[in-house]
């Protein structure tokens, strides 16, 4: 009886190498699984589940992840205002790993002998789904075609060709991941560390001129309305969003980051929902948490999305930073108000019950209500009444030399 493998695919040169190669090459029976976290429509997922079965795939499974990759990992990204390096909401890295559990899942249900990837050994996303597999599956037989033979994309054109393999060849100028937290953009200007993508590398080209503006409910941190018209989930808030800002060419940047493996790389990313989201929820957030809450939860978010970023999504310590990230959302409620433009946006205001910018305390610059100027003469001594101590000891020291 042959061994069984589940091999993540996408219908893409890659996984269909890796089809024919397991199952006709390595004499396994191959159960092929794909992960949709936003990037696939109906009729696509339909192609690929026949190309699936016409290169000869014993089963084939296709996964909707849209609601469990919000719920698992993209709630966390925006109660944390997570970009890297300050410019990336980290569209494909979060992507990757809703992914990797679903196939680890998958590859458990069916008690199969071994998994599979279509990753190169160039980049991040072998390290993430060895490491996921490694921790869920523990001695399940790890097979990656690609990166272990080292095979060049004219080699397994070659090779799906010698097998009968009718399928387009054709390599696009530009290598697009799509997805519900962002699109990631690649091509030759990205390869070095000058050049920006023309405006047709953008899968969403401008359409929209003028400005508008949207209003975003937020509900303990979550996006659940816009402009009045509210979701069932949140994952629906932020494709219709995406509707409204993407047609801006809003959220189109340019990403240098440092892999894994210790190498920089470039890679161009559009995620006008994404963007808009993170700056506007931050924005109710400067209105309704206090100073320390707000630093606290920058520091731990800045942990949580670099450890995220490089697959660490299982390290125990990413449960405790949740809890409390979700703790911090108690209060953030509110509208919050944003102008659209072509190519950016801007946060205009908000409104929420919660917010500590109260005139009933006083207002900034002006007039108070809830203390006197004695009261600030007397704490402003005792506030700095350590930093005083110091001087005058380091003087008095000194003086004595």
């Amino acid at each position: 009886m042959a061994k069984k493998v589940v091999l993540g695919f996408s219908g893409g040169l890659d996984t269909s190498y890796c089809v024919k190669y397991l199952g006709e090459d390595l004499g396994y029976e191959v159960h092929s699984i794909i992960v949709n976290t936003g990037g696939f429509t109906e009729e696509e997922l339909k192609q690929i589940e026949a190309h699936a079965y016409k290169l000869g795939v014993k089963s084939h499974k296709a996964v909707n992840a849209v609601k469990t990759y919000y719920d698992r990992i993209i709630k966390y990204l925006v109660y944390g205002n997570v970009l890297k390096n300050n410019t990336y909401p980290l569209s494909v890295s979060a992507e990757r790993l809703s992914q990797a559990l679903h196939i680890a899942e998958h590859t458990l249900e069916l008690n199969a002998d071994a998994v599979a990837h279509g990753s190169t050994g160039a980049g991040n996303d072998q390290v993430r789904f060895d490491m996921i597999f490694n921790i869920m599956i523990p001695g399940v037989e790890i097979l990656t075609p690609i990166r272990d033979l080292k095979l060049s994309r004219e080699v397994e054109i070659d090779y799906l060709k010698a097998k009968g393999v009718d399928m387009n060849f054709s390599k696009a100028m530009y290598s697009i991941n799509k997805g519900l937290w962002g699109t990631s953009v690649g091509g030759k200007e990205t390869l070095s560390s000058k050049g920006m993508l023309p405006e047709e590398a953008w899968p969403t080209q401008v359409t929209k001129t003028g400005t508008e503006e949207v209003k975003l409910h937020f509900h303990k941190g979550e996006l659940n309305k816009v402009n009045g018209k509210s979701f069932n989930h949140p994952s629906d808030a932020i494709q219709y969003l995406q509707t409204l800002a993407g047609p801006y060419g809003i959220g189109r940047d340019i990403h240098v980051g440092d892999t894994i493996i210790g190498i920089k790389g470039r890679v161009g990313f559009e995620a006008a929902a994404p963007m808009v989201i993170i700056k506007a929820h931050h924005a109710l957030e400067k209105h309704v948490l206090t100073k320390w809450q707000l630093t606290w939860k920058d520091q731990l978010a800045q942990f949580y999305g670099n450890w995220l970023h490089e697959g660490q999504i299982l390290d125990p310590v990413m449960i405790d930073i949740e809890a409390y990230l979700e703790s911090s959302q108690r209060n953030v409620t509110g509208d919050v108000f944003v102008q659209l433009m072509p190519y950016r946006f801007q946060v205009t205001g908000i409104e929420s019950p919660y917010d500590l910018m109260n005139s009933k305390f006083g207002k900034y610059g002006e007039m108070n209500n809830g203390w006197t100027g004695e009261d600030v003469r007397g704490f402003s001594k005792i506030f700095g009444n350590q930093t005083m101590i110091y001087h005058q000891v380091k003087e008095s020291a000194s003086g004595k030399h």
